[in-house]
């Protein structure tokens, strides 16, 4: 009966699409975006008012010192279409404090978020439990008679994934880091410094897309 109200209330929608000539595009993208900034009183709170200001949300925000410690980087998760994406950068490079903005979902990155879950742990559900955290690498990091609290590192679709599956046992609190990324580096760095140390140069291939990494651990 309710996939029957859903196929009639997506036939309509369609319907409506047809008859105004107009097709919706509501499926919004995330984008990490990276914010170099100094590091000064009230960045943090520019940053975030220019998004509210605009009614644009956060996903999550991390902050953190670089190597030089008058500069700092923020790691901004936003949900958008194209023009959003680009009306955020555009809003972020006028801000005097920023120092360069990149949109790192435009180029090859590698991004980890790390979360801390507190869950239920029964004495008939503590050997599940540890055995799903062992599958996900996760750390027990407290024990308590009543509860284990789990860390877990790792890209946003295994962090989803361990939180679903612990989700039955009942998880009593969750606290996440927000997603940190960082670029990939070029491939001609790597021949370099080979070559500096005197390592063979593989013979040449031609170029293929980089491999793609199966299941959940790190």
């Amino acid at each position: 009966m309710r996939a029957a109200v859903q196929e009639r209330v997506r036939a309509i929608g369609k319907s409506g699409s047809e008859r105004t000539g107009v097709v919706a595009d509501t499926e919004l993208e995330k984008h990490t975006i990276a914010v170099m900034v100094e590091n000064k009183f009230g960045v943090l709170s520019r940053v975030a008012g220019l998004f509210s200001a605009r009614g644009y949300n956060i996903e999550s925000l991390s902050v953190g010192e670089t190597l030089d410690p008058t500069v700092s980087r923020m790691t901004l998760v936003v949900k958008g279409d194209a023009f959003i994406i680009e009306q955020v950068i555009k809003q972020l490079h006028k801000l005097v404090d920023v120092i360069k903005v990149t949109d790192l979902s435009e180029e090859t990155h590698v991004e980890r978020e790390m979360i801390l879950i507190k869950v239920n742990a029964e004495p008939a559900a503590r050997a599940e439990i540890l055995r799903i955290g062992d599958i996900f690498r996760a750390k027990v990091v407290d024990v308590t008679p009543n509860t284990y609290t789990l860390e877990v590192t790792g890209e946003e679709s295994k962090t989803e994934a361990i939180i679903d599956l612990l989700r039955p046992f009942g998880i009593q609190e969750l606290v996440r880091t927000g997603k940190v990324a960082i670029a990939r580096g070029p491939k001609t760095r790597l021949r370099r410094v080979e070559e500096k140390l005197g390592k063979p140069r593989a013979a040449a291939r031609p170029p293929a897309e980089d491999p793609k990494v199966v299941g959940f651990a790190d």
